[in-house]
């Protein structure tokens, strides 16, 4: 009935369809197994892709050739570029979107690859013959053969909702839960945990008041994700902000001897950096208000998500509390909110193509791994697709360096660190975040993924080639032309930037931080006539190498430093317990997670730089 695959990915969320296209884009041949075809790229959370640090991973998905970026732009309702007003590094884009036509733009992207089949039911199993996985068990008793499988089973696993007293199986609103996997992993030897994550209620946009909230418009010039999308959003819709307040949270309280966060029926540990409204009022008691984010799912629907107010109160009582908000007054509700636990495996039992160590050809992506977003999952996912097409294949695993990619930092961050609750990108997570910018992604990316013989990148190389050769245009440009006191000092006056005495290279301009190209171009007819030859996003980066060119080449230095520890490769079996001078906690990290280079050893938490300088006299240094 089925051919033996190369691929088999269990799941069909973000983490699920990356994963999927990636290896099919690679030659392999996929089958996506999912519980319903209905759901596909479903946004079971917020409808909404990118965010800090998130809009890089966007970004560099779309680098690799990737389908998330121009799943995005397809279904874009609102994109914004957030904290414009810090440096590029910290920019970050986020979009809004429809979440059926972001959903319904995945299937259509899958169903349009040749090397992608379909089957839909549970994976109750996965085929294990002696240490290497050969396919899965479908749970009516079917066996699928295949060379690899990769497990993106999101929060399926067990999956347990909770609201307020009331608890039932499933792994999101309306379906049911994936049952068997967890079970046969841990008698494989694995270890696994819980965790906990989150949705708010869902509510019906034509009972609210939006002008008793505040507007939150799209940018003026919205930009795409994709960097081979060259249609422009031309229509947007407004999300509105609204807070709670004391009576709301007085309300919310009336709650909590029923809240499953709080009498012990949850026991997973949930999101830090995203707490549900209950674990705000308690956590924060001293704030008096909170920001609610009121973003609509779609152009062709009514319902809302209320982004700031998930919880697993009891229903009547989220409803009670909405109603005190500002503009929620004759609200009518879809849905609440709830709660939901479920298996994760915790990632220091990968290697760093995701592989797991105890099963080979076996990969894990996304919420498995214990992270959280949409983001997140879908960089997991690409991947694992990657990498168990190239392991099927006997070549070299594909490793993203922490200065290559936030996805490097991600999957580096899980493989050496572990995690213990969900896992979630930040900038702050990156030491080389000026390198590792959203607008460079292509630059930085694009070219390994050629190398590496991907399948379908169309004219993505010739794109990246001309945005360099722009990009040292405009930069010559900038380096050689010299700008006159008469040209810019009553400019330079107006935006508090001293004059200038004599002429100087413009790059001597661009450099002041009150100084912008854009601003620039309008005092300086000739600048913005050499200018209107290219395109806005090649300006943009140009600019950000003349004006951060030192702060990179700091970075570019103190990755070479760092290189030089990941070229020294440690063995498979490295008898780290042989190594008395080693502290007794390296000993023990290093045999478990057997860090692939010295500079992977060097992140692992426990070891110190004087376990590293051992490492070093025995490899021979």
């Amino acid at each position: 009935m089925f051919p033996t695959y190369d691929v088999i990915v269990v799941g069909a969320g973000h983490a699920g369809c990356e994963a999927a296209v990636a290896a099919a884009n690679m030659g392999s041949k996929v089958l996506l197994a999912t519980m319903n075809m209905q759901t596909i790229g479903q946004m079971s959370c917020n409808p909404a892709m990118g965010g800090v640090a998130k809009g890089q991973i966007v970004r560099e998905i779309d680098a690799l050739n990737g389908y998330s970026g121009q799943v995005t732009d397809a279904s874009t309702v609102q994109f914004r570029m957030l904290n414009k007003s810090k440096g590029p590094a910290m920019w970050s884009p986020r979009a809004q979107n429809d979440r059926m036509l972001f959903a319904g733009k995945w299937r259509s992207m899958l169903e349009a690859h040749p090397n992608i089949d379909f089957w839909q039911e549970m994976i109750s199993g996965i085929i294990v013959d002696g240490d290497i996985c050969k396919g899965v068990m479908t749970g009516i008793g079917i066996e699928i053969k295949s060379k690899s499988v990769v497990l993106t089973n999101g929060t399926f696993l067990n999956g347990l909702i909770h609201i307020g007293e009331k608890q039932f199986g499933g792994g999101r609103a309306g379906e049911r839960a994936s049952t068997g996997i967890t079970e046969q992993l841990i008698g494989l030897g694995f270890e696994s945990g819980r965790m906990k994550t989150g949705t708010p209620p869902r509510i019906d946009g034509r009972s609210l008041d939006y002008t008793k909230m505040e507007v939150q418009p799209g940018d003026d010039n919205p930009q795409n994700f994709s960097f081979i999308n060259d249609k422009k959003i031309e229509k947007q819709l407004p999300c509105h902000v609204t807070y709670t307040s004391v009576d709301v949270h007085d309300e919310l309280r009336k709650g909590f001897d029923k809240s499953p966060m709080f009498n012990g029926r949850i026991r997973g540990l949930g999101p830090r950096y995203c707490p549900s409204i209950e674990d705000k009022i308690d956590r924060f008691a001293e704030r008096d208000r909170h920001q609610l984010f009121v973003e609509p799912e779609g152009w062709d629907t009514c319902e809302i998500y209320v982004n700031g107010f998930s919880s697993s109160l009891p229903e009547d009582v989220q409803f009670k509390a909405l109603k005190k908000v500002p503009g929620f007054e004759e609200m009518k509700m879809f849905r609440p909110g709830y709660a939901i636990e479920y298996d994760f495996f915790p990632p220091t039992q990968l290697k760093v193509n995701l592989e797991t160590k105890l099963v080979h050809h076996l990969f894990f992506a996304g919420q498995i791994n214990g992270t959280t977003g949409y983001e997140e999952a879908a960089c997991q996912g690409l991947m694992a697709g990657l990498n168990a097409h190239l392991t099927i294949n006997n070549e070299e695993p594909f490793v993203l360096k922490r200065s290559d990619a936030y996805i490097g930092v991600l999957v580096d961050d899980l493989v050496n660190k572990g995690t213990k609750e969900p896992y979630r990108m930040f900038t702050s997570r990156a030491e080389y975040r000026i390198l590792i910018r959203q607008d460079n992604a292509d630059l930085r990316l694009t070219p390994m993924i050629e190398k590496l013989g991907m399948q379908g990148l169309g004219d993505r190389v010739e794109r990246v080639e001309k945005k360099k050769e722009s990009m040292k245009e405009i930069e010559r440009y900038i380096a050689q032309t010299s700008v006159t006191p008469d040209q810019v000092n009553g400019w330079l006056a107006q935006n508090n930037s001293s004059p200038l005495k004599q002429s100087v290279k413009m790059r001597t301009v661009i450099s002041r931080p009150q100084v912008n190209m854009e601003e620039l171009r309008k005092v300086m007819p000739s600048l913005d006539e050499f200018l209107s030859q290219f395109a806005p996003d090649h300006i943009d980066s140009a600019e950000v190498n003349l004006k951060y060119e030192g702060y990179l080449n700091k970075e570019r230095e103190m990755v070479e430093k760092m290189n030089r520890l990941e070229e020294l490769i440690l063995k498979d079996d490295f008898n780290y317990n042989g190594i008395a001078s080693l502290s007794i906690e390296a000993r023990e990290k290093l045999h478990e997670i057997r860090p692939r280079t010295l500079g992977q050893a060097s992140r692992i938490s426990g070891v110190s730089p004087s376990d590293i300088s051992v490492l070093l006299v025995h490899i021979g240094r």
